[in-house]
């Protein structure tokens, strides 16, 4: 395979093993193939000794190929000392300073092992309620939120990932708005994204103009009542100033748990994307789309055929994953949950012919992740009848729908894919287009210079291709008002701002109706964009059935030009 310039900067500058005097001692294919080996061992568990070479050829050409990429704590860790290859978890927080401390080590040592971490605050009471022990009062979720920020600070994920945190409230704790109105200092809570859980009677009493109780976690006691609507113009007024906080339908999502006699889902990871039990691990893949598309068409066979391949690659992930606590492998071994997404769809879509902001668009991506989705689920069944299903399967909603025995709880999850996209080539999980020609900011300070190849084999092509015209485009990230550029090139390659915040949800909806787990999608505002259109995005989102949504307005946050990493284009825009 022959890599572009942007793919193998981003492998050298992170992925590559190098010797202790910094010289690579690995290339692309040597990555590949020690992923590869390292992945296909698991088959020896089942006796598969004959078959473990035939997978390893499979899974190397997969990935060389780069057609499927699992998350990046694979890509780094497979087949060295530490071997942590899930990217996320979540963690439980009692109401209790020693539970509340032993969470803090736990999130340290999976920071330090190359993972992100969720929680949700809302178990923890009040701020100045009493606290019987020792005739004080409670400090709050706030102050202890501080002090996980602090800690990860403090932890470099060894050098390889920066530390990341999901802090969740409830939209129904005391201190709501404490916790919305977080950021309004700039630079606090710098290793967090925030999510407010938002309950089907708080949207209820949103839509009657009416009041709703705060509920006290500790003592399950009323303590006051707010008005729904200030509330909710309050949340909207910070994720229109800042991007911060996000929304999660916290009802909706444990709607869609498929094990609720095991427990409630509290949190998601840091990106949103994958709703998680205390403990919890997921392990997530993605399939570049713009693989598969021959003469504006969709390779269906091609398709399938990957999409077992890669629910193969994660199940064994499970078994070959060195988990960084007990209790995380106990649940992930009972669970098996797995979170097969895409990237690439903006390029298929271009390949295809179709615009993102139009019917046919939203109309494709419903019948990609369908087919992707009832793909992913004969696979696991298949590995249920060879493997055997997932250990909670009879506690499982399956098992009472009297479902055939699946081998994952969870099969599909639309991650950001932020720097997997990158060593891809590809846009990034089901977003459009950021723009046209741009600067992407990868592992904190590399930049790359990135141009739509489409437009560029058309502006060749076609006689218009100039040095200043990318220097145009790039400064103004869409090419809607440059003249120079033909009518039909502009429909086709649309950018994030050049489109109503109604296709965002849409296509994020029409994703999310065949996604076990959740969808990491941002909606980038221009610049201009009014409140209530962010209003109108997040009952949308809630109406047409996503479990959450993030909004970013452009130009919100200084310093904040696009930034690609593992976790914040999901939540940053």
């Amino acid at each position: 395979m022959k890599y572009s310039e942007n793919t193998i900067k981003v492998l050298e500058g992170r992925y590559l093993l190098r010797d202790r005097g910094g010289r690579f001692i690995e290339n692309p294919a040597g990555l590949f193939r020690r992923v590869a080996k390292t992945v296909a061992s698991a088959e020896a568990l089942w006796g598969n000794n004959s078959a473990q070479e035939r997978w390893e050829k499979a899974f190397f050409e997969t990935l060389s190929s780069l057609k499927f990429l699992p998350n990046s704590p694979t890509l780094l860790n497979a087949g060295k000392e530490n071997q942590q290859l899930s990217a996320c978890f979540v963690l439980p927080i009692e109401d209790s300073m020693e539970k509340i401390f032993d969470a803090v080590k736990e999130a340290a040592i999976i920071h330090k092992s190359g993972g992100g971490t969720g929680f949700s605050f809302s178990r923890l009471r009040p701020k100045d309620s009493p606290v019987t022990s020792t005739g004080g009062t409670s400090s709050g979720p706030v102050s202890f939120m501080e002090i996980f920020n602090t800690a990860t600070e403090a932890i470099k994920q060894g050098g390889a990932r920066r530390g990341a945190n999901m802090g969740v409230l409830r939209v129904d704790h005391p201190d709501i708005i404490d916790f919305i109105r977080i950021k309004e200092v700039p630079g606090k809570m710098t290793n967090f994204n925030l999510s407010v859980a938002l309950t089907d009677a708080f949207l209820d009493a949103l839509s009657k103009k009416e009041d709703y109780p705060l509920i006290d976690p500790y003592t399950g006691e009323t303590v006051r009542k707010e008005n729904a609507a200030q509330i909710f113009n309050l949340l909207v007024e910070k994720a229109w100033s800042s991007g911060e906080p996000g929304v999660l339908f916290i009802d909706t999502i444990n709607k869609a748990n498929p094990t609720p006699d095991i427990s409630k889902i509290e949190s998601t990871n840091p990106c949103g994307e994958q709703p998680l039990l205390p403990y919890e691990s997921c392990n997530l893949g993605s399939i570049n789309l713009s693989k598969f598309v021959s003469d504006r068409e969709v390779d269906w066979e091609v398709l399938a055929e990957t999409v077992h391949i890669a629910v193969r690659f994660l199940d064994n992930v499970i078994e070959v994953n060195n988990y960084p606590l007990n209790e995380i492998r106990e649940i992930t071994h009972s669970n098996r949950k797995i979170g097969l997404g895409i990237m690439g769809f903006a390029d298929l879509l271009i390949l295809l012919g179709i615009p993102y902001n139009s019917i046919k668009g939203v109309q494709k991506g419903e019948e990609i992740m369908a087919f992707i989705h009832s793909e992913a689920k004969k696979a696991s069944r298949e590995l249920a009848k060879e493997r055997g299903p997932f250990p909670n399967f009879k506690r499982s909603i399956f098992a009472k729908r009297k479902e055939p025995p699946l081998r994952n709880a969870t099969v599909t999850t639309i991650a950001p894919t932020g720097t997997i996209s990158l060593i891809a080539d590809c846009s990034s999980g089901i977003e459009p287009l950021f723009g046209v020609a741009y600067t992407r900011k990868a592992m904190g300070s590399t930049e790359l210079l990135y141009v739509h190849p489409h437009f560029l084999d058309r502006a060749k092509s076609d006689g218009f291709y100039s040095l200043s015209l990318i220097e145009k485009i790039e400064k103004n990230g869409s090419i809607r008002n440059i003249e120079e550029i033909p009518q039909d090139l502009k429909k086709l390659l649309v950018t994030t701002v050049d489109m109503d915040y109604n296709w965002h949800v849409k296509m994020q909806a029409a994703f999310q109706r065949h996604t076990d787990n959740a969808v990491s999608k941002t909606i980038n505002f221009p610049p201009h964009i009014k409140r209530e259109e962010v209003k109108e995005s997040i009952i949308m989102a809630h109406d047409l059935g996503c479990k959450g949504l993030t909004i970013y307005r452009l130009g919100s946050r200084e310093g904040q030009p696009l930034e690609i990493c593992d976790y914040c284009i999901g939540r940053r825009g």
